[in-house]
């Protein structure tokens, strides 16, 4: 798992509900979030009467408490374990003005405790919370349940997806995107706009192939990075049959795009690779590729880069590694299923046993057998998959997607590079959906169900217009 999750929590407490409730409360906060191994940040009752916030003064005290870690802090949690005084938890989330996701949570009353020594009416609170936040324009994200205990197994998977929304719009904030080399001139289904993206706080920065190429060209073979990079792709994957050289090249280029996102502060990339690469190197970049995606640096090729910010979503969601694949093939005549395939740079993480580096069929009957080795070969294993794609759209001036959730299955499939059969719900109405919006063939994935986390912080937080299919 990646590193550990801080949440900045906030206790209410109204004056004329039971105090109690509040000081019990705050602890059961606290220690839900510890037993996902989460980190609190809260205010103490040295600081405020119960260690909660009720009025104007303990807002402040609580938004200078999260000034101090503003870096620290993922994700804001409000927490009512009675009604709450909802100015003031409005106020100290304003005041910190993090602009991090929030959670609401409202504890539930027990039936047979009603009187005014055990009363909560959080379930009330809760509606006056979010009226509040909407005034003051504060997006916010709800329990599946109206009210849940902190202890309650419901309120731990909520906790988790919220972590995943929390994850998703920290990566995206700041997100520095490495291009290498230019779109293939086939593929216009790749465009998109470097400023729109710059206008949600991400940035490209390009290399130009030739670049790459003289950059790889300056290293000798047995230099110490070289040599070590080769040593890294031979522990990766089956190397069996390919050639000495094929490999010290791929080593170079490995090399060459490590140093170029280290010094340039670059978290995922998207490069260039039919044919240039393979006619004027002699190799597909594929594993060196999948070794990025594997570390969760996502990878994408055809210089996808809306891809690979698909890729990064997932991998940021479910904190493992996210392939970029094509909705390629039906499945016989079942409209609920179909070949997802890539020729191919997926991770590791995504195929059964056997996987190996192979050359790629496709492109060799184009630039020969000898130009094109670097590719994993192999089957998808089964498991749980959830989809998305973020396009850029310019006539609408917006970044928008569509998210979702499915299955890889184990049904046969004989073929070559990476591939394997997917399951999804109303598939139909999903590809009738892709088709009648313009999105691209493409599409990220990850063995994982994370599609709700993943709609929450781009539509909610990102301000992207998200379609969750169903």
């Amino acid at each position: 798992m990646g590193r550990q999750m801080t949440f900045g929590v906030i206790v209410g407490n109204r004056g004329f509900f039971p105090s109690h409730l509040a000081a019990t409360g705050r602890t059961e906060m606290i220690a839900a979030l510890e037993r996902q191994g989460h980190k609190a940040i809260v205010v103490t009752p040295e600081q405020t009467a119960f260690g909660a916030v009720e009025s104007y003064t303990e807002a402040k005290i609580c938004a200078e408490l999260f000034q101090q870690h503003r870096k620290e802090i993922d994700g804001i949690i409000i927490t009512l374990p009675n009604f709450g005084e909802e100015r003031g938890l409005a106020d100290a989330v304003r005041l910190a003005n993090l602009q991090v996701p929030i959670l609401i949570q409202a504890t539930p009353d027990d039936a047979g405790k009603m009187s005014i020594a055990f009363r909560r009416d959080s379930f009330c609170g809760k509606m006056s919370i979010c009226n509040n936040l909407r005034q003051y324009g504060i997006p916010y994200t709800l329990t599946t349940l109206h009210t849940e205990a902190p202890d309650s197994e419901q309120f731990a998977q909520d906790l988790q997806n919220f972590a995943a929304t929390c994850r998703v719009v920290r990566g995206f904030r700041n997100l520095r995107i490495g291009a290498i080399g230019a779109r293939p001139a086939a593929f216009n289904t790749v465009r998109y706009s470097e400023k729109l993206l710059e206008k949600s706080g991400i940035t490209v920065d390009t290399l130009d192939l030739s670049e790459v190429l003289g950059r790889i060209h300056r290293l000798e073979d047995g230099d110490h990075e070289v040599q070590e990079k080769l040593s890294a792709i031979r522990s990766y994957l089956p190397t069996t049959d390919v050639p000495e050289a094929a490999l010290i090249k791929m080593s170079k280029l490995g090399v060459v795009i490590d140093t170029w996102m280290k010094t340039n502060s670059l978290d995922v990339t998207s490069v260039q690779c039919w044919t240039s690469m393979e006619e004027f190197f002699g190799v597909v970049p594929c594993t060196v590729m999948s070794m990025m995606s594997e570390n969760l640096l996502p990878s994408a090729c055809e210089v996808d880069t809306m891809g690979t910010v698909s890729m990064h979503a997932l991998a940021l969601a479910s904190e493992t590694p996210s392939a970029l694949l094509d909705w390629n093939n039906n499945y016989g005549a079942d409209p609920d299923k179909a070949v997802c395939f890539h020729c191919s740079n997926l991770p590791k993480h995504f195929f059964r046993e056997g996987v190996k580096m192979d050359f790629q069929q496709i492109i060799a009957g184009t630039v020969g057998k000898e130009n094109t080795f670097g590719t994993l070969d192999g089957r998808v294993k089964a498991g749980p998959m959830s989809f998305v794609r973020f396009s850029t759209d310019e006539f609408e001036g917006t970044i928008k997607g569509y998210v979702g959730q499915g299955q890889f299955t184990d049904d046969s499939l004989s073929t070559f590079g990476g591939a394997g059969v997917v399951q999804i719900p109303n598939m139909q109405k999903l590809l009738h959906y892709i088709c009648e919006n313009g999105f691209e063939h493409h599409v990220a994935a990850n063995f994982s169900h994370v599609a709700d986390a993943v709609k929450e912080a781009a539509q909610k937080y990102l301000r992207w217009p998200m379609h969750l299919h169903s």
